[in-house]
């Protein structure tokens, strides 16, 4: 059985305020071709369909002509929830939109019920793993302390469970929406970190032919049957080094898996530039870039007039200007942010605690700091849930 593998489409998202929506209907109209051209069973989409729960009116018409072109192509589609959906907007009329082939798996309570698809060697059930919010869904798989690793294990015994019954031979493929250990993030992924932790082991999927991830917007192979598509479309200047692609993956009768990437189009390249702005403006070698979308850091030690428009001028298409002088590493004006950057909610709280009273935080207040991250995080889960 031969599967397209996607996820993470953020209908309705802007890059740096500029409209993706045209590119996003090019992506669509690539996915439906791909289908066709290269005789796709089934196609896979691993969560994150919208950007945010309640999605701009031209976003949903998208969706709702995806839907349409996948149907009226007659090749299965699964498609899971991600943690930028509303499970409950996106499942409505899942039943009915699931006679035209098209199947969402949005409930949590259902993640061991597959949809189950043939080929010439057999059965192949498809198990959708929606996004699993560990403070919302820890009752509903039984877990005492909520955690990604627990609640995505309790799913996944679920999954197995219902696969045992099955007939031998039975193929399986697994949809789910998480950070797994060894994958490489972007600064457009939200953060889904509870109790410190956010990543779960690859091992969770262990007795599956088949894993297809979502939430990681780089293209990732984690293992041989465990592993990422990547967004369609870059959504940060940190995907610069992306290659956008779709995973066609192929199950051979015993489960084997083998996979290829499959390009998507992109509107314009991503360059990142850095310099003094004379530098910038005069190097040969930047030519290349004056046609991609820009993120120009400029290293000047004093903030030269009118930088944008100067830059402009070659680079036309600069979306984000990032001012860094160059400085010595103890000089005491280096920004807050700079010393600030790659770090955590909860490191940045230990460190204003040991600023504050000269020693950092002991275990205790570690675990007071880090109950206090979750809880926040999931009182906007609950928030979001019930818009």
């Amino acid at each position: 059985m031969r599967l397209l593998h996607t996820s993470d489409w953020h209908l309705g998202r802007a890059f740096h305020r500029v409209s993706m929506l045209g590119a996003q209907a090019e992506f669509i109209g690539h996915l439906v071709t791909t289908v066709r051209e290269h005789a796709v069973d089934a196609v896979v989409v691993s969560g994150d369909v919208y950007d945010r729960a309640v999605p701009p009116l031209a976003a949903v018409e998208l969706f709702d002509d995806a839907l349409h072109r996948l149907a009226d192509l007659g090749v299965p589609t699964v498609m899971i929830s991600g943690n930028h959906d509303s499970a409950r907007r996106l499942g409505v009329g899942a039943g009915l939109i699931g006679r035209a082939g098209i199947h969402l798996r949005t409930e949590p309570a259902a993640c061991g019920t597959p949809v189950v698809l043939s080929d010439a060697h057999g059965d192949v059930a498809f198990y959708g793993l929606p996004y699993l919010e560990p403070a919302l869904v820890k009752d509903e798989f039984g877990v005492r302390k909520a955690g990604h690793e627990a609640v995505l294990a309790a799913a996944m015994d679920r999954v197995r469970a219902d696969l045992a019954t099955r007939a031998p031979g039975t193929r399986s493929v697994v949809l789910a929406h998480a950070f797994v250990t060894g994958g490489e993030a972007s600064d457009s992924e939200r953060d889904i970190t509870v109790g410190g932790v956010a990543a779960v082991p690859a091992g969770v999927f262990d007795g599956v032919d088949y894993a297809a991830l979502g939430h990681l917007h780089g293209s990732q192979t984690i293992t041989e049957r465990v592993r990422y598509s990547g967004s369609p479309l870059p959504y940060s200047f940190s995907e610069s080094d992306h290659r956008k692609s779709m995973w066609l993956v192929d199950l051979d009768a015993g489960g084997a898996v083998t996979a290829e990437r499959v390009d998507c189009p992109v509107p314009r390249a991503l360059a990142r530039i850095r310099g003094t702005l004379e530098q910038l403006l005069a190097d040969p070698r930047l030519v290349p870039q004056e046609e991609a979308w820009v993120e120009a850091t400029l290293t000047d030690p004093v903030r030269p007039a009118e930088p944008m428009a100067r830059l402009c001028e070659r680079f036309p298409h600069t979306l984000s200007l990032v001012f860094d002088p160059e400085r010595a590493p103890d000089d005491p004006d280096v920004s807050y942010a700079r010393r600030l950057a790659g770090r955590g909610d909860q490191e940045i709280a230990e460190d204003f605690v040991a600023h504050v009273r000269g020693a950092g935080p002991d275990e205790r207040e570690q675990a007071v700091l880090r109950d206090a991250f979750d809880a926040v995080r999931a009182d906007e889960a609950v928030r979001e849930v019930a818009r």
